[in-house]
């Protein structure tokens, strides 16, 4: 390895170290308790300060459950994170289960009462992966408990053996109707959070039948999700994965995306999404025990689609909707695929040993910190900037914008940081 690199490698160390530590996590550990509703509130404008929307989706809360956990377990926050995992859990528990259907519920007002009761898979797969988090960090017993009664409702509501799993439905398990709806199909984010729930549910469990739901779920998308002519991931499916164009469904998210307009190109993909898909099949290894050379040759087109179209060369950054096989005319960037390619880029590097992961790790990461971070604000990331890195939407945090991917991924970044820079060849190496 060239000395250049080394040097780089050490420098983004300490600047990430640094900001995680002493400025990103610290904003969010002094400001997403809400000390009178309980659990948490995520939602902050340009300047850091604190709107006025009381709202509380489930997503919101165990994402922030998640990340407060995570933030635990890896050493970081002291125990004001320990605590405010707790506090979290105490609120997710006490207003989110639906006791006559099981289940968690989606959405609630700022004390806890239900106000829509629909159940959205996507939200039952991050309740088994933050309360296993949970538990792994505190040693809570209520989070082993969550986290399996969790993926035992998933299991027996959501299963569609042996073609995956059903997504959205009415409160008491009915699929919802198809079309905007969205219960005639299914998606790679669902699976491809269902594979990270289900990665961290065996890692508390070690038990033989997690195992084979996770390793079920990774044979699932790789043989029944991925375009065979461009080793890509499609977005949506039918029941029985025929690829469909993309719609965005009446699910209400808290912001990302407004239902209406029309389905995305088929051929239409999300570099930043695919390389998140390809670091999570990569932990799931680890965790399973098996060489990460065994999803190696399957991975390796995902990242080299996201260096050659995902990624801009001339001012940085990783676009949001990239076609599989040509460069986009959608030059918007948005704030959580940087992260997630900022950490699958560093496994690329690993695991490839090819310097253009390197390089382009530092692409977003440069772009990341001069175009999106706002330090005078808190230190959070603004939601979406155009190409050149011009704001189109500056709000800090809402309801589906919090602490997850940006706390998460600068987490994910310094422990790669480490493992890499812990394995550069000595002085005395480097010259023999």
């Amino acid at each position: 390895m060239a000395d250049g690199v080394q040097d780089e490698i050490r420098a983004r160390l300490a600047e990430t170290e640094a900001y995680l530590a002493q400025i990103l996590l610290p904003f969010w550990l002094q400001n997403v308790a809400d000390p009178d509703g309980g659990g948490y509130l995520t939602y902050f404008d340009a300047s850091g300060r604190r709107g006025p929307q009381t709202e509380k989706t489930f997503l919101m809360q165990i994402r922030s459950l998640y990340t407060m956990a995570s933030a635990h377990r890896q050493g970081y926050g002291e125990n004001i994170s320990a605590e405010l995992a707790g506090m979290g859990a105490d609120f997710i528990l006490d207003h989110y289960w639906d006791d006559k259907h099981d289940g968690w519920i989606w959405i609630a007002d700022r004390a806890g009462n239900p106000t829509v009761y629909d159940k959205v898979g996507y939200g039952q797969c991050f309740a088994v992966y933050a309360f296993s988090e949970y538990y792994l960090a505190t040693g809570d017993d209520r989070g082993r408990e969550a986290a399996e009664r969790s993926y035992a409702v998933i299991r027996e509501r959501m299963a569609d053996s042996p073609d995956g799993y059903l997504e959205l439905f009415e409160r008491d398990w009915q699929p919802k109707p198809g079309g905007k709806a969205g219960g005639d199909r299914k998606s790679l984010d669902v699976h491809m959070h269902m594979m990270e729930a289900f990665t961290t549910l065996y890692e508390l469990t070690g038990s033989p039948a997690h195992r084979d739901a996770l390793q079920d779920i990774i044979n699932l998308i790789l043989t029944r999700m991925i375009d065979r002519d461009t080793g890509l991931p499609y977005i949506q499916f039918s029941h029985a994965f025929k690829p469909l164009p993309a719609i965005t469904f009446e699910t209400e998210w808290g912001r990302d995306a407004e239902p209406g307009g029309g389905a995305h190109p088929l051929h239409m993909t999300s570099p930043g999404h695919n390389v998140e898909f390809a670091w999570l099949l990569l932990h799931a290894a680890d965790i399973l025990g098996q060489s990460r050379e065994t999803y190696a040759a399957a991975l390796r087109p995902i990242f080299d689609h996201a260096v050659t179209y995902g990624l801009d060369a001339e001012h940085g950054g990783v676009y949001a909707d990239v076609p599989m096989n040509q460069p986009t005319n959608l030059t918007d960037k948005q704030f959580w695929q940087q992260a997630e390619t900022l950490v699958g880029m560093l496994d690329a590097y690993q695991l490839y040993r090819d310097s253009r992961y390197w390089d382009a790790f530092q692409n977003v990461y440069r772009f990341v910190f001069d175009k999106m971070v706002r330090i005078e604000a808190g230190g959070e990331w603004v939601e979406r900037v155009d190409r050149e890195g011009n704001v189109v939407d500056a709000e800090l945090g809402h309801a589906w914008k919090i602490n997850y991917h940006t706390v998460r991924g600068m987490i994910q970044v310094v422990r790669r940081l480490h493992m890499i820079y812990d394995n550069l060849p000595s002085a005395e190496d480097a010259g023999q």
